[in-house]
């Protein structure tokens, strides 16, 4: 069921409109086919007061091709924070936004080695360098793979050099590199190919209400702002569909590696699956959460979870069924009794 917004709501979002942006998506969606820019927008502003749909939605989503009981379906911008809202109160945005308190809490499921530079020396950092050579660092806080660095270091005036630079740019986390399973690092070897698990807790039981594999492409890195793909993983732990980028657009066969996506098996995917299943009742303060897991030759691993969960990567067109049928109907059935 689609619920009409609240007035604040649209009102909030007519004032924050990038209306240029809004312009340009309508024109980009003319030149795909063919409709008329001005009646692209009267669509564009019926889709974001009926079903709280953004004009990115309407581009990603390709609204401009369904129908109104098929864009009811729809997890729109408006519909992903309706869920954030119920599930997630904002005061406990900090236990997956702060990347140390992550790894803290969820100690024993994220299997690596990291320090804390706030809260260690060169030595300790020299010392953790000399087991683990190759290493990831982070800022503590942020998004879409935005300040993370690989480094692979040898040297003892480096190693003193590097500390200094980290520090100075706030990137405080340091990790030791995760080694992928090699039949992961067939599809694309460059970067660590994470699995999006997401799930809805609901009392005791938790389920999982999407499935997928982001996928590196040109870039150390998975995620989908950075170039990457996405694919759906089915309930066997078998890529179901073609990859899709950012743009919409259709990977049929890894243009990196030449791998055929569609059937390829995800090892360990059914241990990932309980794995998150826990993590997810070890955090009662928060409901809804996009978990990030890599998968090991030995074991699944948490890389972070996110308690605003990116709604985009939900609905690619080349990912859904003929009837063309989003996932609102799965995560409503999901939070069942829960709204009032």
């Amino acid at each position: 069921m689609v619920k009409m917004p609240k007035l604040q709501y649209v009102l909030r979002r007519m004032k924050e409109m990038d209306y240029k942006k809004m312009l340009d998506t309508a024109k980009t969606i003319h030149q795909r086919c063919g409709k008329n820019t001005l009646f692209l927008l009267a669509d564009m502003a019926w889709c974001g007061f009926r079903y709280q749909a953004g004009y990115m939605d309407y581009l990603v989503f390709e609204f401009y091709t369904l129908n109104g009981a098929q864009r009811r379906t729809y997890i729109t911008r408006g519909q992903s924070n309706r869920f954030v809202r119920l599930l997630n109160p904002r005061e406990n945005w900090h236990l997956l936004e702060d990347k140390i308190e992550f790894l803290k809490r969820f100690d024993g499921f994220h299997g690596r080695d990291w320090i804390d530079l706030r809260e260690c020396g060169p030595e300790a950092f020299e010392a953790f360098l000399e087991k683990h050579p190759k290493i990831i660092v982070k800022p503590l806080e942020g998004t879409c793979g935005r300040g993370i660095e690989f480094f692979e270091v040898s040297g003892n005036s480096r190693i003193a050099g590097l500390y200094d630079m980290l520090r100075a740019n706030g990137q405080y986390l340091v990790e030791a590199v995760i080694i992928q399973h090699p039949d992961i690092a067939k599809i694309y070897p460059l970067s660590v190919n994470t699995l999006r698990l997401v799930t809805i807790r609901n009392q005791d039981t938790v389920h999982i209400v999407f499935s997928s594999m982001r996928i590196g492409n040109g870039l150390r890195v998975d995620n989908l702002n950075s170039g990457g793909m996405a694919v759906i993983v089915d309930e066997n732990g078998i890529i179901s569909t073609p990859g899709a980028d950012k743009a919409g657009k259709a990977y049929y066969q890894h243009p990196y590696t030449g791998v055929t996506l569609v059937g390829c098996k995800i090892p360990l995917y059914q241990e990932a699956v309980e794995m998150v299943k826990k993590a997810a009742l070890q955090i009662p303060e928060l409901g809804y959460i996009a978990w990030d897991v890599a998968i090991t030759e030995t074991s699944p691993l948490l890389i972070e979870a996110n308690h605003f969960p990116g709604h985009d990567i939900y609905q690619f067109q080349v990912h859904l069924g003929p009837d063309k049928i989003g996932l609102l109907p799965r995560f409503e059935k999901a939070i069942a009794g829960l709204e009032v």
